[in-house]
């Protein structure tokens, strides 16, 4: 794995940088190849002297990305490393049923044509979508989406920039304040 440590406020010390690799390393086991995957790791210390760990790990097919924040920064790691092995069980997981419902409804499809009894199908949805909703995008500026989605006491807010024309989110950042997702 190769690794990019940076730190804000923050010296990477060597006893830091060989934990991080040390811990983040334990999930070469999870990748086939690890020569070409990248680590983006991104230490900050705030002025109430909290830890944030944000580390990154872009792949073909999936995008790996945790952060944590702790008063102990070698803790925040260790929850960090916990994170990010967890995303990766969970996508190998999700990856293997599809393989296995696939596999299920090529022998269900060839039972079916040897005139067989369709094999009865037991399967869980994972994601329910339980309501839809429909609206028109309204044309405004980013403020004015900030304040409807205030008003209407949500985490985001979709609009039409009035200045592209573009599909836009706004949303409320965990610290706060707001960010912006511009649609291409």
């Amino acid at each position: 794995m190769i690794y990019n440590i940076r730190g804000e406020n923050i010296e990477v010390t060597p006893a830091l940088r060989e934990y991080v690799e040390k811990k983040i390393g334990k999930l070469e086991r999870y990748f086939e190849n690890t020569e070409d995957v990248h680590v983006h790791v991104n230490l900050k210390v705030y002025n109430d002297k909290q830890g944030k760990i944000e580390v990154t790990i872009p792949m073909p097919q999936l995008l790996l990305r945790a952060e944590e924040r702790h008063d102990d920064m070698y803790a925040a790691i260790d929850l960090v490393a916990d994170k990010l092995e967890r995303q990766i069980r969970k996508h190998k997981t999700k990856v293997t049923r599809k393989l296995r419902e696939r596999d299920k409804e090529v022998k269900q499809v060839l039972v079916t044509q040897n005139n067989n009894a369709p094999v009865e199908e037991n399967e869980e949805e994972e994601f329910e979508i339980v309501r839809t909703k429909h609206f028109s995008l309204k044309p405004m500026d980013s403020e004015e989406a900030i304040l409807q989605m205030n008003l209407l006491g949500h985490n985001f807010f979709i609009f039409t920039n009035a200045e592209t024309n573009r599909t836009n989110i706004v949303y409320r950042r965990k610290d706060g304040k707001y960010g912006l997702i511009e649609a291409n």
